[in-house]
């Protein structure tokens, strides 16, 4: 069943053609412009068509071109790319800076801890090999031989 409640298939169905009907070309005479004072523009202007009418709108003032930017003597991508250069310059000198600093650093420790040995080791050599008086030496009697402190004293 169709929408119309018609058992008909489509190809019995009236098919209905409308055709537009053609407007008769309208004759126009050049609109009679309204005067106007010469170097003045009004705000609203009027026009009157030929059948009678009366147009009124706002005058439009014709559009202007933007003046077009002059293209900078130098592009941005080479400002970028020298700015670019300024700066990894600049990070290359912090980190010559720094590896200097870190082997100056390392160069003063390894002084500190020779320093530090060679005090200490003769402080211990003082003490191993160092003459001292008799007081509080130990003395070690063998066959009548006497030892203080690994000089033999007979």
């Amino acid at each position: 069943m169709y929408p119309d409640h018609t058992p008909h298939a489509p190809a019995e169905r009236a098919i209905e053609v409308h055709q537009p009907t053609p407007l008769p070309p309208v004759v126009t005479a050049p609109a009679p412009v309204v005067p106007v004072q010469p170097g003045t523009v009004p705000a609203v202007a009027s026009i009157v068509l030929p059948d009678g009418r009366i147009v009124t709108g706002y005058a439009i003032e014709p559009t202007r071109a933007e003046p077009v930017a002059a293209p900078p003597a130098v592009s941005r991508t080479a400002v970028n790319v020298a700015l670019g250069g300024v700066g990894f310059l600049a990070v290359c000198g912090g980190l010559l800076l720094l590896t200097s600093f870190i082997a100056a650093l390392t160069a003063f420790i390894t002084q500190l801890i020779t320093l530090a040995a060679v005090i200490f080791g003769g402080w211990i050599a003082v003490q191993v090999l160092g003459t001292s008086s008799h007081q509080g030496g130990t003395t070690v009697n063998i066959r009548k031989a006497v030892f203080k402190r690994g000089h033999f004293h007979g």
